[in-house]
């Protein structure tokens, strides 16, 4: 009788303790308890200052098409150059910061956000080639963002969106989600920045992580995404699992136990 007790306690313990509980699986969480109608404001994005390996899109466009035909050889219209041919067409930053442009040549390209590359190619062009008439028109973007992510989600490896700005949920939903086994509280940004390498643990699970600067993404961020204890275990991700466990872990001792008492 005491060991059918016994038994009872450790299969409730191990139930408690192996399955995985829903404030560990649910997003953004209000974890002050303190109700607010005042909005969750996210950090105020920084510019992204350009860096080695990245790939541009540039265009330059004028009243006359003909004038700037030198300036963009592989422009067969903005909807051909999406997608993976820019990484063949576009304008690679190169290993001492610079971009290599028809006719203008060698421009200098790290450290400036687009917008400032963008001033600086439009004021060259105008100084060199054209007259303000000409209403020289230049966009320089990103081509695509780029960031990598391994580790508990439902797929891993380098992405492409192709938009301006990328969150980390954002991200993590591109990916498949997190997997259950995953660790949504300490969730590893790995961010290269021209000063060195930093790594920084976000908490997905508390909502005050979009006032975090890491929650807005950074081309060419790695995330990886931990497993929880309970995967290490090798025990049940719900209730039902782990009482199959339970069971059967049950099952084993109490034949090992009438066995040895043959």
């Amino acid at each position: 009788m005491n060991k059918s007790i016994l038994y009872i306690l450790l299969g409730i313990s191990l139930l408690f303790t192996s399955c995985i509980p829903v404030k560990d699986l649910v997003y953004l969480q209000n974890k002050s308890g303190i109700e607010t109608e005042a909005p969750i404001t996210e950090v105020m994005l920084k510019p992204y200052r350009l860096q080695a390996n990245d790939v541009l899109s540039i265009t330059i466009k004028a009243d006359d098409p003909k004038l700037v035909t030198i300036f963009n050889p592989t422009n067969k219209g903005e909807t051909d150059k999406g997608g993976s041919a820019l990484y063949f067409d576009g304008f690679t930053v190169d290993d001492h910061g610079n971009i290599r442009i028809p006719v203008l040549g060698e421009i200098n390209a790290i450290g400036f956000t687009t917008e400032e590359l963008r001033m600086h190619i439009e004021k060259q062009l105008l100084d060199e080639y054209f007259k303000k008439e000409a209403n020289i028109f230049v966009t320089v973007r990103l081509a695509g963002f780029k960031y990598t992510i391994n580790g508990e989600v439902g797929s891993v490896g380098t992405k492409f969106l192709y938009q301006d700005h990328v969150n980390i949920m954002e991200a993590i939903a591109n990916s498949g989600d997190i997997t259950i086994t995953g660790d949504r509280k300490a969730v590893t940004i790995i961010r290269q920045l021209p000063t060195g390498t930093e790594m920084h643990d976000i908490d997905l699970t508390d909502i005050n992580v979009m006032q975090s600067p890491y929650y807005n993404l950074q081309p060419n961020d790695y995330i990886y995404v931990k497993p929880l204890k309970q995967k290490t275990w090798g025990t049940g991700k719900t209730g039902i699992e782990s009482i199959g466990g339970i069971m059967t872990l049950i099952s084993l001792i109490t034949t090992t136990i009438l066995i040895l008492k043959l």
